[in-house]
């Protein structure tokens, strides 16, 4: 992994986070993320519930940690203790380089859970934990389909159904 700052994507993501006073550092479009990914800079971490990973599908070699659980969506108390830790033994099996935090890049099923969890993130002082835009399935179509027009599998990034 490497500095945010040699990442134009990041870097862009950034700015226009600090451009609209959000309070967490930025979203980025899947295929950007999908090619940081594949480059090993960053690490992909699915936020949705574990029901939705198995029924709906995931990005293969992803990483796991709910922000809610159940059927429910029951918000998971121990989300940035369970991310601090998968963060933390990234960075002890070598997917970081020293004094530099490992990047994560937060995934749901349209953006709006992905960027709740990448607020609360920041407020604990994670840095470099980024939402991915347009989550894994995208936004409600006019027929209330997802899918339609944009998210992750619209743009037809790998993933895989159980």
């Amino acid at each position: 992994m490497t500095d945010v700052s040699n990442l134009p994507a990041l870097k862009e993501a950034a700015a226009q986070a600090a451009a609209q006073g959000l309070s967490f550092a930025g979203s980025i479009p899947p295929r950007e993320a999908w090619q940081l990914v594949e480059q090993g800079l960053a690490l992909l971490v699915d936020v949705r519930t574990a029901e939705e990973r198995k029924f709906v599908g995931h990005v293969p070699g992803s990483a796991h940690v709910p922000w809610a659980t159940g059927t429910a969506l029951s918000r998971n108390p121990r989300f940035v203790r369970e991310l601090t830790a998968l963060l933390a033994k990234q960075t002890q099996e070598g997917g970081s380089q020293p004094n530099v935090a490992p990047i994560a890049l937060l995934l749901c099923r349209s953006g709006k859970r992905s960027t709740l969890a990448a607020q609360e993130a920041a407020k604990a002082g994670l840095a470099h934990v980024f939402n991915i835009s347009e989550g894994f399935e995208g936004e409600l179509d006019e027929a209330q389909h997802r899918g339609k027009g944009d998210g992750w599998r619209f743009h037809g990034l790998p993933w895989v159904q159980d």
